[in-house]
């Protein structure tokens, strides 16, 4: 079950939203952004689980923080976390929504995205433990649907398709493509969330996390290879209809069309009809992707915010369970929510953007914090230690910051009239920043007594 939440929360990825990334960047764009990318996170997959076995809580990287670094840095990484997960979610709602259009023409994809927020929170709310079950079944079909899509297209596979326009925007759009690099792999670190309900988190926390990550990079090369090579990167980022060839053999992109959510159908459909059964099947197949990973990470967000409620970090109410089932109610439904506004006012573009940022501030908390710790804490029980020590977390780090310092520049608004909700995600997401700070000094710090400080700093 563990190695279904951590692919569970990322599959979707492999079905969407990183090829709005082959727009900015073109293939050998998005290609240089994955490879440091997949680098990046096999080096804190396997720092940050020694944490994840060591400290078990639902908290993640709040708990880390703020016992190796102090309460500021703590809530910084909680922070983080909270918009990593909260706005991963409406993105996956969004194209859950697109994809239902496809056999649904004529349905609004928003409001299919809303209903689905509401119906899975609900199952989130009645138990962990169903929630998980579903959760393994709908990712082993997802994954059977990424083979079924590799191998009808495999042999269509053509290098010169793959390779043509390659850098339509220079290295520049290399790192405009990071956001959607991150895409494939984002979430993974749910499986630390997960810890407290694991029967044994010292051992099974590492066999989930590495089997995860194994899975999900050999699937991610096999979709971006495979979906690019297909018919070149435009035809999986636009529809049909948007693409035209002129008299000198250019294809050329209508004017205003916003990228598909739909890139495998897109692939395929340069193959089979599509109204044959294959095709039909793998709008199917994918639909549960996005369903494994939407159900998954509103499991992981609700307990980040469980967790930060549960100590007093946010509104005490929040961090309650039910009654009845013993799940973060209050927190599901803060994220159901935020979600469901996030959907009203923002692209999925803009959603993945917003989540990235937040991922990646978060790594560079953890692996800080993995570090201190080692310094500041020797003693520790640690049932998994990060091989290749300190070499894994400092490339992690390292790439960690460069990914939030170049996805901050490329999302600030580059003029005074453009469209603030989606070309300035980095100032939203750093006044969030700001604002939640200014709540932490001016409520949390507060309140907190010399007991819960010296609680904090030794939580396990």
């Amino acid at each position: 079950m563990l190695w279904g939440l951590g692919v569970g929360y990322v599959i979707s990825g492999e079905y969407f939203g990183w090829n709005i990334g082959l727009e900015q960047g073109g293939t050998l764009g998005l290609l240089a952004a994955f490879v440091l990318m997949t680098v990046m996170y096999v080096a804190f997959v396997f720092s940050y689980t020694e944490m994840a076995c060591a400290i078990p809580r639902a908290g993640g990287v709040f708990v880390y923080g703020v016992r190796a670094l102090g309460l500021r840095a703590g809530y910084l990484g909680g922070l983080a976390q909270l918009v990593e997960f909260v706005f991963a979610t409406p993105a996956i709602a969004v194209a859950i929504g697109s994809y239902f259009s496809i056999w649904f023409p004529g349905a609004n994809p928003k409001w299919i995205a809303l209903a689905a927020y509401v119906m899975f929170t609900a199952l989130n709310i009645w138990g962990v433990q169903q929630a998980a079950i579903f959760e393994l079944g709908v990712t082993l079909a997802a994954v059977a649907g990424l083979l079924v899509f590799a191998a009808v297209t495999a042999p269509h596979f053509q290098w010169a398709n793959f390779t043509a326009n390659a850098l339509p925007h220079g290295w520049g759009g290399a790192l405009a493509a990071i956001p959607f690099a991150i895409w494939f792999y984002l979430a993974i670190e749910g499986v630390a969330n997960a810890a407290e309900e694991a029967k044994n988190p010292r051992r099974d926390v590492a066999i989930g996390f590495g089997a995860a990550i194994t899975t999900l990079v050999a699937l991610a090369v096999t979709v971006f290879l495979l979906g690019v090579g297909v018919g070149g990167w435009e035809r999986i980022v636009y529809p049909h209809e948007a693409l035209s060839v002129d008299g000198d053999g250019v294809l050329r992109i209508a004017e205003g069309t916003p990228p598909s959510d739909s890139p495998l159908p897109l692939a395929l459909g340069q193959i089979v009809e599509p109204s044959s059964l294959i095709y039909r099947g793998l709008v199917a197949v994918g639909l549960l992707g996005f369903v494994a990973s939407f159900n998954g990470i509103i499991l992981a967000a609700g307990r980040s915010l469980f967790e930060m409620g549960r100590v007093g970090f946010l509104p005490h109410f929040i961090g309650r369970t039910h009654p009845k089932t013993k799940t973060p109610a209050n927190a599901l439904l803060v994220n159901l929510v935020v979600g469901m506004v996030s959907i009203l006012f923002l692209d999925t573009a803009a959603l993945i953007t917003m989540s990235a940022l937040g991922a990646v501030t978060l790594y560079v908390v953890s692996m800080i914090a993995l570090m201190r710790l080692r310094v500041q804490e020797p003693e520790l029980r640690r049932p998994f230690r990060t091989p290749l020590y300190p070499l894994l977390p400092i490339v992690a780090l390292v790439l960690a910051a460069f990914a939030l310092g170049t996805m901050t520049y490329y999302n600030l608004p580059s003029t005074l009239d453009g469209n603030m909700l989606r070309d300035g995600v980095a100032v939203w997401y750093f006044l969030y920043l700001l604002v939640s700070f200014g709540y932490y000094e001016l409520v949390v710090r507060g309140r907190l007594t010399e007991e819960d400080i010296a609680h904090f700093q030794r939580i396990d």
